[in-house]
């Protein structure tokens, strides 16, 4: 089986290659081969030619926009290469350090044990992670009660960079959002998805269900902004309105 690793970059040249280190020195889970699917979203700092340096690597795949077009387009790109790659499993990794590697093989083992269509990590469950702003930490509570209260799930962390997808699932998802508004977009189409299982065709669901979605801990090393840190508070104001729209109108 096959694992991508969609991996969006902006304005990353001191970190970039350190992150695809980490990633070279944590092998994926027994049993998947790995594929990166790297896509550059018009950085103007010199990290689009350490990216296009990679594309002669077998495992590598590599796109570059030609101007910046928001983290959501940027995941749109990937996954969508990462579909033509026939991926089985496909997982977003940030080029910024901020989430580690090596949770890798925990965020993908409901996915491969079948228990999962999705996994979305999650910063609050008890890994380690750098103490930073708080009121950023109230801003993304809100948010995801917010979105938790319009999609009915629980989860804890809405915004983590940290998702995973079985890939007939990601193949359902259409991405509207280009910013960082798509990662409420995300939640709210997974929970509005429904799959065919034949073992429900006698219930009241008429053999319609909805996604198992899990939720992991990952660890996190959170920036400042002085150090690159890019989500802005007006990211917070899009993120609600996101919810509004992708899961109200």
């Amino acid at each position: 089986m096959l694992l991508a690793l969609v991996i969006p970059v902006y304005n990353e040249r001191n970190l970039f290659m350190q992150a695809i280190a980490r990633v070279d020195q944590t092998p994926p889970p027994p049993g998947l081969s790995r594929v990166l699917c790297i896509v550059d979203d018009g950085s103007t700092d010199g990290t689009a030619a350490l990216v296009q340096q990679l594309s002669t690597r077998p495992d590598v795949r590599t796109v570059i926009h030609n101007a910046n077009r928001g983290k959501g387009a940027a995941l749109r790109t990937g996954f969508t290469l990462a579909m033509e790659q026939n991926a089985d499993f496909i997982l977003v990794q940030d080029a910024d350090l901020e989430y580690d590697p090596a949770d890798h093989a925990a965020v993908l083992a409901p996915l491969i044990d079948g228990k999962a269509d999705a996994v979305i990590g999650s910063r609050f469950l008890g890994q380690t992670h750098r103490v930073l702003y708080y009121w950023h930490s109230i801003a993304n509570r809100f948010i995801t009660t917010f979105s938790n209260m319009c999609t009915n799930l629980n989860l804890t962390d809405i915004e983590c960079g940290t998702k995973a997808f079985a890939k007939d699932i990601l193949a359902k998802i259409n991405i509207d959002e280009s910013d960082f508004a798509v990662e409420p977009e995300l939640i709210a189409k997974l929970a509005r998805l429904r799959v065919r299982d034949d073992s429900l065709k006698d219930t009241p669901s008429q053999g319609w269900r909805r996604l198992r979605i899990y939720e992991v801990p990952v660890s996190y090393w959170g920036r400042t902004y002085d150090e690159g840190k890019k989500i802005r508070p007006k990211d917070g104001v899009k993120a609600l309105a996101a919810i509004v729209k992708h899961n109200l109108l």
